[in-house]
């Protein structure tokens, strides 16, 4: 009697396919879409404050490319000094200075508000006199505005006091050549206009370093020499 028959196969044979196993998730700690509440709050000032800035910056450079502004111009045009005597007794100073400015806008887009001028002469690194405000005025595109100072009085200086014998020293000598060094600052209050807007105040200073010679009864032991001045921001 012979054995039954085997079915045929076709390849090999594993048995019936095994399922694979589950996969396994694995959380990462602050990997989420959730931040710690502090955490945002600080990045979105950071992100709004850089945002503020890049924008100002980019205005600033839009306008200084479209309207390239230029430095106004300050420079003593003359300088009459009629007395500038020291009374070493009582250290007392007296003057009599006139001098005449001129401001150049050279802008052809932007106007300038003086809101405040005052003038203050300084020797030997010592203030001597301040002038009163001058007159506040609007000064236009590409234009030069001509100002009048006049510092007349007398005022304390300390000479002939430790450090302050180089005041006295230089003084006699300024005194022999008949030209003295007096530096006269400018303290401003100024606006900008561009068209309709204007800008808030600002604050610069003019220095002016002037060499100013002494005019005696009519008679100038040098002449004066026109001047520039500088800016300080």
């Amino acid at each position: 009697m012979s054995s039954p028959k085997q079915p045929h196969l076709n390849g090999a044979y594993y048995g019936p396919s095994i399922p694979p196993p589950p996969s396994k998730s694995y959380h990462r700690p602050g990997r989420g879409s959730s931040c710690n509440p502090c955490s945002c709050f600080f990045g979105l000032i950071f992100k709004t404050l850089f945002t503020v800035l890049f924008t100002v910056g980019l205005l600033v450079f839009l306008f200084w490319l479209a309207f390239r502004p230029n430095r106004v111009k300050f420079h003593v045009t003359d300088a009459a000094l009629t007395q500038f005597n020291l009374n070493t007794t009582t250290n007392t100073l007296y003057y009599n200075l006139d001098l005449n400015l001129t401001i150049r806008n050279p802008n052809k887009h932007i106007g300038i508000y003086y809101d405040r001028i005052e003038a203050r002469a300084f020797y030997g690194g010592q203030r001597f006199a301040s002038s009163s405000t001058l007159p506040r005025f609007y000064q236009g595109k590409k234009n030069t505005t001509e100002l009048n100072v006049v510092l007349k009085g007398q005022n304390i200086v300390v000479a002939g006091q430790g450090n302050n014998d180089d005041l006295l020293s230089d003084y006699n000598s300024e005194k022999a050549s008949g030209v003295y060094g007096i530096d006269v600052k400018l303290y401003l209050r100024v606006r900008f206009k561009l068209r309709t807007l204007k800008t808030p105040r600002f604050k610069p200073k003019i220095e002016c370093d002037l060499k100013v010679p002494l005019d005696s009864n009519g008679k100038a032991s040098a002449t004066f020499q026109t001047t520039k001045c500088g800016f300080d921001w």
